[in-house]
Formats: structure tokens, C-alpha cells, sequence
């Protein structure tokens, strides 16, 4: 009897020790189970991006729907500063023909060796001459001029060349021969007193005298 209950007692006790590895490789399971659940969880919560909403955005430029609402990094934050427009440079001024244009239009300017016209002033020109037209009593001399480069005598002709280029276009233009004159000052009488080519250009010119204003 006694043997039979050591028999029992031994066999139990061996089922036990069988079934042990069999609950702990269960809880190690479970318990793998719930740490990733929670590593899961962590990082939907934490490390993602909330999905943004719709916004319509017009014009050619879009933005990735995950940037919008969010703040601008500082490597692209500059001074919104209006681009500047290039200034209006005096060639490209516009010559004015109104009458406050007769009084301050009044010089005609010649490339280097040259007498002829260049179309940018005759607008100014033909201004003059309807002023003319309609003051009768009015009169003008053009004094022609040239730089100090070249003979005296070359210059006087050539100055004269310039004077009579305008007051021919003049008459062009409908104004009165009778109240036109013409004058030449060679290089004697420069606008700009360097000797430079802006002085020169300066002085390559004639200019439009009225003797007489109406």
C-alpha cells in the first residue's frame, strides 16, 4: 500500500515538473504580446503626424498637404521686401511736348562728327513748330555747337551745319521760315567745361533761342 501511494505521489510529482516549462514559455508569450502592444500604442500616439485636413490651394505653386499649418523653418524666412523697380534713366525719359515742354526742351544733341537729326527729337521739334505757327510775333534763333575737339573753323561749320539741321525740320513741320534763325558758336560756348565725354556730348548740340515769346 505504502508502495502504491509513493507510486502516486512520485507520478504527480513528476506531471508537475513536466508542465512547468509549458506555463512559463505562456507568460513569457503573453507577456512579449503586451510589451509590443504597448510599443504599438507609444508610437501612434507620440512619433506620428496627425493626418491633415483638405485645403484647396490654388495658383501654379502647391504645398505638400502634411506642411500645411505648419510654421515656416528659419532657413526660409527672409525680409518680404517689394523687388525694386529699375529707375527710369534720363535717356529713356520721355521728351515732353506739352508748353511747359517748349521751355525746357530746348537742345537738340548730335552723335560725334555728325549734324543729323535723331529721331527722339523731333516729337520736340514739331512741338516748337506749332508754336510758332500760331504766335506769329514769336521768334527763335538755333545757335549750333561743338565740342573742343577739331580745327576752330571745322567746328564753326559744323556747328552751323547743326543749327541749320534744325531750323530746316522746323519748317518741316510747318513753322513760319521768316521767324527762324540760325547762328553757329563753333566750340566757344560749351555747356560743360571737362574734358571728358560727357562733356563733350554735352556740348554737341543746338539749341532753340526764342528772341521773342508770345
Amino acid at each position: 500500500m505504502l508502495r502504491a501511494l509513493f507510486a502516486r505521489q512520485a507520478s504527480g510529482y513528476h506531471s508537475g515538473f513536466i508542465s512547468q516549462p509549458k506555463k512559463t514559455k505562456m507568460r513569457a508569450s503573453l507577456l512579449a504580446i503586451l510589451l509590443l502592444s504597448t510599443l504599438l500604442a507609444a508610437c501612434s500616439t507620440q512619433g506620428g503626424i496627425a493626418p491633415s485636413k483638405h485645403i484647396a490651394q490654388s495658383g501654379p505653386l502647391k504645398v505638400h498637404p502634411g506642411l500645411l499649418g505648419q510654421p515656416v523653418p528659419p532657413e526660409l524666412q527672409g525680409d518680404a521686401r517689394p523687388v525694386a523697380t529699375a529707375a527710369t534713366s534720363p535717356a529713356e525719359t520721355p521728351i515732353k511736348i506739352d508748353p511747359v515742354g517748349l521751355r525746357t526742351q530746348r537742345s537738340i544733341y548730335f552723335d560725334l562728327n555728325s549734324a543729323d537729326l535723331k529721331a527722339d527729337y523731333d516729337p520736340a521739334l514739331r512741338a516748337h513748330a506749332r508754336y510758332l505757327a500760331e504766335n506769329p510775333a514769336a521768334k527763335v534763333r538755333i545757335e549750333g555747337n561743338a565740342d573742343e575737339r577739331g580745327g576752330a573753323d571745322y567746328n564753326r561749320r559744323l556747328g552751323m551745319k547743326r543749327a541749320d539741321t534744325v531750323r530746316k525740320t522746323l519748317v518741316d513741320h510747318g513753322a513760319p521760315e521768316k521767324q527762324i534763325s540760325v547762328k553757329t558758336l563753333g566750340e566757344g560756348r560749351p555747356k560743360l567745361k571737362g574734358h571728358d565725354e560727357e562733356s563733350w556730348a554735352e556740348n554737341r548740340r543746338a539749341d532753340v533761342v526764342y528772341e521773342r515769346e508770345e
